[in-house]
């Protein structure tokens, strides 16, 4: 299927999406690593004790779709909450860097979400969480509707990025896709399980294997993946983009046509951050003009570099462009 597309045809497209802006609206989070050694166990439990060597900060959920949107080369607008609190303060920070105007992330005396991995020796040694996953209510949410109203009159393409901290609560999606699809701009989701049913009208719906089996109750039958379209009833989306990590995606529409993008990735080092660059890569070539076809296509190639890459990392068009060569000259 990969080969259905000419190089022409991407090269276009990436040059085209570099013009777009995209709106992402979703849970923004901040990723912590604190690498270090282990000499000893603790006397105080038997622990082991990491002394730090290096502190290093990533963006992470809706923030690393964000960074995944620049460097394909559009505009990015970030609609979600951090807290008043140094980890806010240091997304914004890494956000503007990166030129994604902080101007729609929206302070509230919730904590901004971390994640901090302690890593001795090339291991995760634990993980620590510091969230409130809520819904957001009241005020909150109306702060967030005006944001997204705003941002959504500039975009060209909408992203509603779930990872159930309480940003994407059903009033904020349901909106949400009224307002994009009333400029008729394409919309990409990417669920979990709490609003899993509540994207109607979504152009591309990506759940993986999992959040589908999970949702739907029942295992999904990747050899007769013609039975998928019957959950169209249920979803009210255009497509669905089955993620299948080595075996690819299977894109089905609500006409019934099924399609397999096998899998490209040259190795696979760290599949982290993979599902982002995959969203990311829909909106900005759905936003571009292309098919839906045609951005799964290219997410594809674009996961197929990401995984090569240790943690959640970004993909340039250049690097897309070359995969492509790659695996055509095969």
């Amino acid at each position: 299927m990969p080969r259905s597309l000419s190089r022409d045809r991407l090269t276009s497209l990436l040059e085209a999406a570099s013009r777009a802006r995209v709106t992402v609206v979703g849970d923004a989070m901040l990723d912590v690593y604190l690498r270090g050694d282990v000499d000893r166990i603790s006397p105080e439990a038997p622990v082991p004790v990491v002394r730090v060597r290096d502190r290093r900060y990533a963006l992470g959920g809706a923030g690393n779709v964000a960074q995944n949107v620049r460097a394909v080369g559009a505009t990015c607008d970030l609609v979600a909450t951090v807290g008043d609190d140094h980890g806010g303060r240091q997304l914004r920070a890494m956000l503007g860097e990166i030129g994604v105007d902080p101007a729609s992330l929206l302070s509230g005396e919730r904590p901004t979400t971390m994640k901090t991995r302690i890593v001795a020796r090339s291991q995760q040694v634990v993980r620590v969480d510091e969230e409130d996953d809520s819904d957001h209510d009241g005020n909150d949410v109306e702060r967030l509707l005006n944001a997204v109203r705003s941002a959504v009159k500039e975009a060209d393409a909408l992203v509603l990025e779930d990872y159930n901290k309480g940003v994407l609560v059903p009033r904020v999606i349901q909106e949400a896709v009224a307002a994009a699809r009333k400029r008729r701009i394409p919309i990409v989701a990417d669920p979990k399980y709490r609003n899993f049913f509540l994207y109607r009208g979504a152009t591309i719906f990506k759940p993986n294997r999992r959040e589908l089996e999970a949702a739907l109750g029942a295992e999904v039958d990747l050899e007769h993946p013609e039975a998928l379209p019957a959950t169209f009833g249920r979803l009210g989306v255009e497509h669905l983009l089955l993620t299948l990590g080595e075996r690819g995606m299977v894109l089905i529409s609500s006409g019934g046509v099924v399609k397999r993008v096998p899998t490209v990735a040259r190795e696979v080092y760290d599949v982290v951050g993979a599902g982002d660059t995959v969203t990311a890569y829909l909106a900005t070539m759905l936003a571009a003009g292309g098919t839906p076809t045609e951005a799964a296509i290219i997410a594809n190639f674009a996961a197929g570099v990401e995984v090569g890459k240790p943690g959640a990392a970004t993909v340039s068009p250049t690097e897309v462009t070359e995969a492509y060569d790659e695996y055509m000259s095969t």
